[in-house]
């Protein structure tokens, strides 16, 4: 293994990840899913070749991220959300404010160990907690950001 490999010191379990808005933590969360790229494929049929059809890479896709986590009294993200959709948005000229946002896996010590950063994000959907009387699980709240892509870092 490299020598540069943070890995290798810690345990590390996919239970806990930091994210950051321009540079601004919004919070910790306990689930993030949609952190995936998918290549299209482009085909082209050359006349005369019979044995196979040529293949090219396509565009890139990226779905949107979702966060989760427990319910806080921070309400940074709905902050965030306000700051770009409704009075939030019609207020800065109905030109939406993309911002950069950082997605970190943190171990159970603390250190930061991976990143993506994610170009031209902007949050799309918050879902807060479900209320009943005979809920016994915890109170989670959901933020979905849409953006154009990531790049892996080393945090």
């Amino acid at each position: 293994m490299p020598a540069d490999d943070a890995f290798e010191a810690e345990s590390v379990y996919a239970a806990t990840f930091l994210v950051e808005v321009d540079g601004l933590e919004i919070g910790r969360f306990t689930e993030v899913s949609g952190l995936s790229v998918e290549v299209g494929v482009d085909t082209y049929e050359e006349g005369g070749e019979n044995g196979y059809v040529h293949k090219f890479p396509g565009r890139m896709e990226w779905p949107n991220l979702t966060l989760k986590r427990g319910v806080t009294r921070s309400d940074a993200l709905l902050s965030w959300l306000a700051s770009v959709s409704g009075d939030g948005f019609s207020g800065a000229g109905n030109k939406l404010k993309r911002s950069t946002a950082a997605v970190t896996l943190v171990s159970q010590t603390g250190t930061r160990l991976r990143a993506w950063e994610l170009e031209g994000a902007f949050p799309v959907r918050w879902k807060g907690p479900e209320f009943a009387l005979s809920a016994s699980d915890m109170a989670y709240e959901e933020l979905e950001i849409a953006h154009h892509g990531f790049v892996a870092r080393k945090p």
